[in-house]
């Protein structure tokens, strides 16, 4: 049986928000990071422009991943990739990537940008085994990003990098 991905709906945002609680934890766990901020809001991410795409388990149809790109200023951004922990090592997450890439790519885009933990596994270098390289901020809305995270304080868990693939 294979894994079906298909567009959020409303109805699947107390499951986005547990997904995403869950992969957090483990990247807390990961980095030893003591203070976290929370899931964010599922029904403002499915309300944003751009889209969201779930992942439901082959064997029983449950959801345990999703991706969320956004169109910042006309620009694809992967702004949330989570699968659950319990589901992990499965391949779902390239999945949902090559999924939010056809995605991007079928609704114009030419390249989408993501912003990670460079040295943690499941960041970076599995986002370069998915055809993304280390790139420069270029836009208003990806600087504010750094200085988000800034604020945040991500930056003392390890290096943050934006990434970019081309499609």
């Amino acid at each position: 049986m294979t894994a079906v991905i298909r567009s959020a709906a409303a109805d699947d945002a107390q499951i986005i928000r547990m997904i995403e609680t869950q992969a957090d934890a483990l990247l807390t766990d990961s980095l030893g990071a003591p203070e976290w901020p929370p899931a964010g809001d599922a029904l403002e991410r499915l309300g944003a422009p751009g889209f969201v795409l779930i992942l439901e388990d082959p064997d029983d149809s449950s959801p345990v991943g999703f991706v969320h790109v956004l169109d910042a200023d006309g620009h694809a951004h992967l702004e949330q990739l989570s699968v659950l922990p319990s589901s992990g090592r499965q391949g779902f997450g390239r999945l949902l990537v090559d999924a939010a890439l056809r995605e991007a790519r079928e609704r114009g885009y030419t390249r989408i940008t993501l912003r990670t933990y460079a040295e943690v596994p499941w960041n970076a270098p599995f986002y370069a085994s998915c055809g993304f390289l280390e790139s420069l901020p270029e836009t208003a809305f990806q600087r504010g990003l750094v200085e988000t995270e800034a604020g945040l304080g991500l930056d003392r868990y390890g290096r943050r990098v934006q990434m970019t693939a081309e499609l």
